[in-house]
């Protein structure tokens, strides 16, 4: 009896052990209550800089609004490119006047009237102040007020999560939580630790690791996505061979297992 009561007591003391080893695993933001006892200052930027191939809205608003036909001109014309800028679509209103632009190769985006301007490596809004500052020095506008706005911003999300898919960004302030969301979450096979974000900047990729269990994730470089991101879930390994006889096996044996140390613990309390 007393072997009996051995071999239950370990067999407890092991499920025990892999439970907590697997909750280690699971759980996201451990630490989180030493880390954040007080308030942590976000040292991260998290607004997207304009790069080539982005596609940008460019609006000009003014209190004068026949001022404006001179964007307009341009489009009634056709001439929305010049010197390698592309223009894919235009809105026009009585105070304003909406365009999509491309950034060329280059970094420039080309708009009617004024000219070539270089907006890459800003935000949207040192690119907005720039083309209001272009528009005043050339006396087209006394008092513009410009909005810049990215349209095609995007991350691709592959690997153990629930729906992979490239994620569009409504905003510029995006976690890659945010993203993950969007995807349903990472999956039961997902390692948690494990998940690679690959960027791209000035011609060079570099790769971050970020590990969700931990909540030193907030102060990582990558927490914050950026456009053209690419995000890869790395699954469990065990999801290669979940499927396989000697899984199985392993996965009945450990059911039988289960049901044998359970009835021994009954048999255990009936005898005392």
């Amino acid at each position: 009896m007393r072997t009996l009561r051995s071999i239950v007591a370990i067999g407890l003391a092991a499920a025990a052990l892999t439970s907590c080893v697997s909750s280690k695993k699971i759980i996201y933001f451990q630490g989180s209550d030493e880390k954040f006892a007080d308030a942590q200052a976000i040292a991260q930027k998290y607004e997207m800089r304009l790069k080539s191939a982005d596609q940008i809205m460019v609006k000009v608003t003014c209190s004068e609004p026949e001022l404006l036909e001179v964007f307009n001109l341009d489009v009634v014309m056709g001439s929305g490119s010049r010197n390698g800028g592309s223009m894919s679509s235009a809105v026009t209103g009585s105070m304003g006047s909406i365009y999509a632009y491309t950034v060329d190769n280059e970094g420039y985006v080309t708009l009617p009237i004024i000219e070539r301007i270089k907006v890459s490596d800003m935000t949207c809004e040192e690119a907005a102040k720039t083309i209001e500052q272009v528009i005043i020095a050339k006396n087209i506008i006394k008092d513009p007020q410009v909005t810049v706005r990215m349209l095609n911003a995007r991350v691709t999300v592959l690997g153990a999560v629930q729906t992979p898919h490239v994620v569009s960004l409504t905003s510029e302030r995006n976690t890659v939580l945010d993203v993950l969301s969007q995807c349903g979450d990472v999956s039961d096979q997902a390692l948690r630790k494990e998940v690679t974000l690959y960027r791209e900047n000035n011609g060079m990729r570099t790769k971050y690791h970020l590990d969700l269990t931990q909540a030193d994730i907030f102060d990582n470089p990558a927490f914050y996505v950026q456009q053209n991101d690419l995000i890869y879930v790395q699954p469990n390994k065990s999801q290669n061979v979940k499927s396989s006889a000697f899984s199985t096996f392993l996965s009945t044996g450990a059911s039988i297992l289960g049901v044998i140390s359970s009835i021994v613990a009954l048999v255990i309390a009936l005898s005392k």
